[in-house]
């Protein structure tokens, strides 16, 4: 740790140089999981250095993606509790670039706060960090900048950013879908990261008890079950690639069904849903029914259960079942592909 860099005066102004100090200290055990074979840089660099591998891949193609954790982080807050949040924020960016046949390689994450606390931000980097072994992604670099003034003492910001690989030959596209190809849904956690300010709303977090066991939410509490990481999903499509053509994946974010399984479906077919066979968790029936939500606007914000959707011909529908069940995935079919004008319907 640097003991000689020091600033009475920063510090006056709210800024702690030897905290960060102390926090990057405290994150290294957990960064050091994260290393894969690619990586040429030690924590504390000006750039983090990644040497790609090759190997198998005739046309490389770089995808990246970067995202944040959202108003989440207020469930956070009010549970003090810091270390699923990196999860999250990893999850969001990897389960994106999976989408059109990505490998995560290395992520970067960004953490703003009023007050550098080293052991919460260590918190938040121990969840990045298990993110990033979730994915098979080395965390290589970072910034935790202290912004007194500009944020409350308590509270922070958390973004990431991660760049995967593809073999140009082998990008997901949507040119080979076709009517009777098969939906299959791969369940999610809970509500993953979207959709937090109508939740806020709805059970006034900030406000409302949230921490006391709920009997529809199995004894568990509207917070700790908020607070439940996005599920990642990387390795497991990962495997199915290597032995089933797919032919679209979507993962499903803020705007939900209506907005994201639109997004891998060409012009002229549609993805129709069948509503009965999405397995809806115990949490969205909580939030619909308090809040009194329309099922088209539940269904227009929320994952409902479905944190990725991917779509196959109807012949390989059964092995791509097994491979993802194989992998750890509770996979099902939720729908099929149909000749028509709009991109998506519930029925």
């Amino acid at each position: 740790m640097n003991t000689q860099s020091k600033s009475d005066a920063y510090a006056a102004a709210g800024v702690d140089i030897t905290a960060g100090y102390k926090a990057v200290e405290l994150m290294k055990e957990h960064i050091a999981r994260t290393m894969t074979k690619g990586v040429c840089s030690d924590v504390g660099g000006f750039g983090g250095l990644f040497e790609l591998d090759l190997e198998g891949i005739t046309r490389p193609v770089l995808v990246s993606g970067t995202d944040g954790v959202g108003t989440k982080l207020k469930i956070a807050f009010l549970m003090d509790k810091h270390d699923t949040v990196g999860i999250d924020c990893v999850a969001m960016c990897v389960n994106d670039i999976i989408c059109c046949g990505a490998k995560p390689l290395f992520f970067l994450d960004y953490i703003a706060c009023g007050k550098n606390v080293p052991e919460r931000i260590a918190d938040i980097v121990k969840g990045v960090c298990d993110g990033c072994v979730q994915s098979d992604a080395a965390l290589i670099g970072g910034e935790t900048a202290e912004m007194p003034g500009f944020y409350p003492e308590d509270e922070y910001d958390l973004a990431g950013y991660c760049t995967g690989v593809v073999d140009k030959s082998k990008i997901i596209n949507n040119k080979t879908m076709a009517e009777g190809d098969v939906i299959i849904a791969l369940p999610s956690s809970g509500v993953h990261s979207n959709g937090f300010s109508l939740v806020r709303k709805v059970f006034d977090v900030e406000n409302a008890d949230i921490k006391s066991p709920v009997p529809e939410l199995g004894g568990k509490s509207i917070g700790e079950t908020l607070l439940t990481p996005t599920r990642i999903y990387v390795k497991p499509v990962l495997k199915l690639l290597e032995q089933v053509n797919v032919k679209g994946i979507s993962h499903i974010t803020g705007g939900g069904f209506y907005e994201n399984i639109p997004r891998s479906i060409p012009d002229g077919l549609c993805a129709v849903i069948k509503k009965e066979s999405v397995r809806i968790l115990p949490i969205f029936k909580l939030i619909q029914e308090r809040g009194g939500i329309t099922e088209r606007d539940m269904f227009n914000t929320f994952n409902m259960g479905v944190g990725m959707s991917i779509v196959v011909a109807a012949e390989d529908a059964d092995k791509a079942l097994a491979v993802l069940k194989e992998n750890g995935e509770d996979a099902y079919v939720i729908g099929a592909i149909e000749k028509a004008e709009e991109k998506i319907k519930l029925c």
